[in-house]
């Protein structure tokens, strides 16, 4: 079956104004092409009882599916749930396992029951219920002849939540008969054009039904081929052998072959390897620790982070010596080298990495801003790297993390 036209519609003020940002339908879309289905657009309107159904009137004209978020709630501007109920020529009734789910999530809280709580157990009954085990709004899946329209939540973690455990599979089964696979290749440390070029030749063979997708990020670039075939088997045989290829020619720069985070890379090496990592972090502000700590299971392997944002803690904690910072300043190889030497003592890891840098404008620092010094040592090396970053605070601190990440990863594989 060729590919599937999507629309996505935000719905919300706040999204107009500036006052929330969307990650909803960049998280849909990813997904929805994860599953072989193109989105067409994405538009955002507000909490406008026409703008919505202009917006409804357009996206289904030129789209198989339909996805909106937002509008669904107990309050006074969640105007959605009856707006699509008057839409699709339904009426409300109340869902008995919305209703149950709704007075277990009060009781438990400890808080009344309220009439306007009982209105989002209500549903049009022209609608499939998505169960929202995360909230109290349910999403809601229209047909309307070969046409899919889905309503979810505005909240992020609702709506992934809804996604993941009814869209999802319900729009693999319901639009796809074919097998639809995925293999990736990770790469760290070259460009989109240094990739594309090298792998020209295995890129140009590729048959039809296989696809190759480059996705770019900070440090890093993901290579993710997507089949599709009337047989699971050979397919994945297949792709397996188109993935062994690329990451054979690509050499020292895969970092996995798997889709995940690097901090999760990281994980299962200290983890396998019986081996403790510990953190001396000044600009990053315990950034790199936050990464660390979002893996399950981290604390098996990572002991701390030592957050030495000023010059005085970076010499009570860790040890450094004043006159290196008084000589060459806190942002210097000197002070990071001492720095990730104390975190390896103090912290007494296998593994310790530091980093200090000038993230945007202000202090006393002579550096350029964006300067960062990082380093790694064990017992036995020490390696240090200026990087400069040439973004804003926000921005250079992201980068700062994926690359020290990045740094880390190429330490302990002796790269």
């Amino acid at each position: 079956m060729s590919n599937i036209a999507a629309a996505i519609i935000t719905i919300g003020d706040e999204l107009l104004i500036g006052q929330t940002i969307d990650t909803n339908s960049a998280w849909i879309a990813q997904h929805l092409s994860e599953l072989g289905i193109d989105v067409l657009r994405r538009v955002a309107v507000g909490d406008d009882r026409n703008a919505i159904i202009k917006a409804l009137d357009e996206e289904i004209s030129g789209a198989s599916l339909v996805i909106i978020t937002g509008g669904l709630g107990p309050t006074a501007d969640d105007i959605t749930k009856p707006l699509l109920n008057e839409y699709f020529g339904g009426r409300m009734v109340v869902n008995e396992r919305v209703l149950e789910h709704l007075k277990a999530i009060f009781t438990k809280r400890n808080r009344p029951f309220l009439e306007r709580n009982m209105k989002q157990a209500e549903v049009p009954d022209t609608c499939t219920v998505l169960f929202n085990k995360m909230g109290t709004a349910p999403g809601m899946w229209f047909d309307k002849g070969e046409k899919v329209i889905i309503s979810l939540p505005g909240v992020p973690f609702e709506m992934v939540s809804i996604m993941e455990d009814e869209v999802l599979p319900k729009l693999r089964e319901r639009f796809y008969s074919d097998a639809l696979l995925h293999r990736s290749v990770v790469t760290a440390g070259e460009g989109e054009s240094f990739i594309a070029e090298k792998i020209q030749d295995l890129e140009e063979a590729l048959p039809a039904h296989i696809k190759l997708a480059y996705l770019p990020g900070a440090g890093m670039v993901k290579l993710r081929l997507t089949g599709r075939a009337a047989d699971p088997v050979t397919l994945s045989k297949e792709l397996e052998e188109r993935q062994a290829a690329i990451a054979d020619r690509l050499g020292n720069i895969v970092i996995a072959l798997e889709d995940i985070p690097l901090e999760q890379i990281l994980g299962r090496w200290f983890i396998s390897n019986n081996a403790t990592l510990g953190l001396a972090e000044s600009c990053t502000g315990g950034y790199v620790a936050h990464h660390i700590t979002q893996v399950k299971g981290s604390s098996a392997y990572f002991k701390g982070s030592i957050v030495c944002y000023s010059n005085d803690i970076k010499e009570q904690l860790l040890g450094v010596k004043k006159e290196t910072i008084d000589e060459y300043g806190a942002i210097s190889e000197q002070t990071v080298t001492e720095m990730v030497q104390g975190a390896l003592t103090v912290l007494g890891v296998d593994v310790a990495f530091a980093v200090t840098g000038l993230m945007s404008e202000g202090g006393d620092s002579q550096e350029q801003t964006g300067t960062v010094w990082m380093a790694v040592a064990d017992k036995d090396s020490l390696k240090t790297k200026k990087f400069w970053f040439p973004y804003d605070r926000a921005r250079n601190k992201e980068m700062t993390v994926s690359m020290g990440l990045l740094m880390i990863w190429k330490f302990i594989n002796k790269q």
